[in-house]
């Protein structure tokens, strides 16, 4: 099997390769250049492949300039529709596009699986609406996968959420009420490969553990399981000085399902935020 992937260098995408490598597939790299070049040689890029994995976004964990919305805008929008262009120009197509969204479309007032509508007003929610949108335009199945925080030990989130806990200043954030839904990344890595051998057709994946807990739940798991206390805590507006609209990320978290993987009898491997917190510390 020949997969390309987009955003091949970042977090999941490294993930994803090393696992594709190591059940010898075949794994073409789309750099940030190969979307600055003539459509034609994406194309050529892509001949050939069977799966087509669309990853590339600019990194939103930044304070959200006016400037920088239009970077994480464009980055995601643009690189969506010359891809979706490349594949559908091409007479032998790839099989399945599987393109990235993130949970964030969805609302903070509601629990989630992946019929619901109940989507959020905020500059995140419109990103997502938009990616959706642009990778649905592709004429071959085209799946969606709606991520939620991704954990591991040594990339992504988790770090940086831990290093006050370590040294015995962590706290909730804001009022701790809001929803932290996350997936382990060996279980994202497995939840990938069941979509694609499962034949998808077009459809929506909500790419998350069964088991959401707010912030305050986050706080006290974790300071127990490490045995320090988490007696500090951190308002919203210092996040709002810092990361302005994006504090949305931290303020504002969704409660969300993964009932389709469920229903297709996946087995998620990390399941429990306490279990999984063994390996991430």
């Amino acid at each position: 099997m020949k997969i390309a992937i987009s955003g091949a260098s970042g977090f999941i995408g490294k993930r994803l390769s090393k696992k594709f490598n190591e059940l010898g597939f075949i794994v073409v790299s789309l750099s940030r250049s190969d979307f600055e070049k003539d459509i034609d040689l994406l194309m050529h890029k892509l001949s050939d492949t069977d799966i087509v994995i669309n990853l590339a976004g600019a990194n939103i964990a930044k304070r959200w300039t006016k400037a920088y919305k239009q970077i994480i805008y464009k980055s995601r929008i643009q690189s969506t529709q010359m891809l979706v262009n490349a594949i559908n120009k091409m007479e032998v197509k790839p099989k399945l596009l599987l393109s990235a969204s993130a949970i964030g479309i969805y609302d903070a007032l509601n629990q989630h699986d992946e019929n619901s509508t109940k989507f959020a007003d905020n500059f995140l929610s419109v990103i997502c609406r938009d990616w959706e949108k642009e990778a649905f335009k592709a004429v071959i199945p085209t799946v969606i996968l709606r991520f939620s925080v991704v954990l591991d030990r040594n990339e992504g989130a988790f770090p940086k959420m831990f290093l006050p806990f370590k040294f015995g200043l962590g706290g909730k954030i804001g009022s701790g009420k809001q929803w932290f839904s996350w997936i382990y990344i060996d279980d994202l890595v497995n939840a990938v490969i069941h979509i694609i051998k499962n034949d998808s057709r077009s459809i929506i994946y909500n790419i998350v553990s069964p088991e959401s807990i707010t912030n305050i739940g986050f706080t006290e798991i974790l300071s127990k399981k490490i045995r320090k206390p988490a007696l500090f805590s951190v308002p919203s507006f210092v996040f709002k000085i810092f990361y302005g609209e994006g504090a949305v990320i931290m303020l504002e978290g969704q409660n969300v399902i993964p009932n389709r993987l469920i229903g297709e009898g996946f087995v998620f491997n990390y399941s429990k935020f306490d279990k999984v917190l063994d390996i991430l510390i």
